[in-house]
């Protein structure tokens, strides 16, 4: 067994790799996030990825196969039967999600909404629907302002979603509210709970920074309880505090966007030394994916190689790299929601002999790899990569 300090995994999230075998159940037949964005992009320069051995997964227009890939490379297939990003990471840390969070295209049922008046004492909530946070601040800001109520709103993710003007309802009053939604949705096994607090005019307003998730827990251990457990510190940058709900990790950072995410990583490789660091980036999913922007999402693949090529030399030989996915979310497919599709995998260290890893049954190989590297016996599912 190599000897290994710490592990990195960059979850790209979303930069799927192709239909999975049941790709058809989910409505997603033909879903290939990175083919497509790079046949849209008339080819992709990712030329770190593609010395890693990402264009020997799958053809993709402009990354070559090469015949010495530097890192072990395969595709992984989802054994959750859901398409959500906690699904996908939960997985990836050993615990296995059976059925999709439930999503409210047509928003939320009057079993949910009676229950939220009742829990909350507010009367009524304008909105109800799935739409676009900022478009739906500008369609109804106004009308709340005058009402007093709450905006309330879904995606295509299973997310309970509350905007509210922050001289209307102070942020500390639209933490209480959604804490109390928290509980409810507990009931319906909805994914998150998001507080939106927003500022403004009509016709400017703004989104503020005090967003806030309240993640539903998962519902059982994982590899980061594990390594917590054991005294190895878990730094989870990006919203992988929130995706976990805090539980397993030992210290966070929230990001702004990938570049961000990408210079909290480097700077971190010199405060936490052994371990996980644990990092999303999200941008691909919310900014571009969702909403069917393929030159954004191909730009922004674009871009993170090429700080992947600034943060490559910055390991240690005793450090082990995992890029991977969550899910899919093919800008160019019918509709805005997650494609059910493989995802990449790319495992880099100085002490790996590079070599293909063909097709993982389980994302939570991840976690199987992680703890065998750091000797812990367990009875996670998975199964090592060494």
């Amino acid at each position: 067994m190599m000897n290994i300090n710490r592990v990195i995994v960059i979850v790209l999230d979303s930069v799927g790799a192709g239909e999975m075998p049941d790709a058809a159940e989910f409505g997603d037949s033909g879903a290939n996030t990175l083919a497509h964005v790079a046949q849209y992009k008339n080819g992709l320069n990712l030329p770190n990825m593609q010395k890693m051995g990402l264009g020997n997964i799958i053809p993709i227009q402009g990354v070559t196969p090469t015949k010495t890939p530097t890192a072990a490379h395969g595709i992984m297939k989802e054994a959750s039967g859901s398409k959500d990003t906690m699904a996908g990471h939960w997985e990836m840390m050993g615990l296995t999600v059976d059925k999709p969070f439930p999503t409210y295209p047509g928003g939320f049922p009057k079993e949910i909404m009676n229950k939220f008046y009742k829990s909350t004492g507010i009367p009524n909530a304008l909105g109800n629907k799935a739409a676009s946070g900022t478009v739906i601040i500008e369609e109804l800001g106004e009308e709340h302002i005058k009402t007093g109520f709450p905006i309330v709103y879904t995606s295509a993710d299973s997310v309970f979603q509350i905007a509210a003007h922050e001289t209307v309802i102070p942020v500390d009053k639209l933490y209480e509210i959604c804490e109390k939604s928290r509980k409810i949705c507990d009931e319906y096994r909805i994914g998150r709970v998001i507080a939106r607090p927003f500022i403004g005019k009509k016709g400017n307003f703004t989104r503020t920074a005090n967003r806030k998730d309240y993640p539903m827990d998962p519902p059982g251990e994982t590899v980061l309880d594990e390594l917590k457990k054991n005294n190895f510190p878990v730094m989870g940058i990006g919203k992988i505090e929130d995706i976990f709900a805090g539980k397993g990790i030992t210290r966070a950072i929230h990001t702004k966007n990938n570049h961000h995410g990408m210079e909290c990583l480097m700077n971190e490789l010199s405060v936490t030394k052994n371990g996980l660091i644990f990092i999303n980036l999200v941008d691909f999913d919310m900014v571009f994916g969702h909403r069917n922007n393929a030159e954004g999402y191909g730009t922004a693949l674009e871009e993170f190689d090429v700080q992947l090529g600034e943060f490559l030399p910055m390991l240690h030989e005793d450090d082990l790299l995992i890029i991977t996915a969550d899910h899919g979310c093919d800008p160019t497919f019918r509709g805005t929601d997650h494609t059910r599709e493989y995802v990449p995998l790319l495992v880099y260290s100085e002490k790996l002999e590079p070599r293909a890893l063909g097709t993982r049954e389980t994302f939570a190989d991840i976690g199987a790899s992680i703890l065998e590297l750091f000797g812990l016996p367990h009875t996670f599912p998975g199964k090592s990569f060494f």
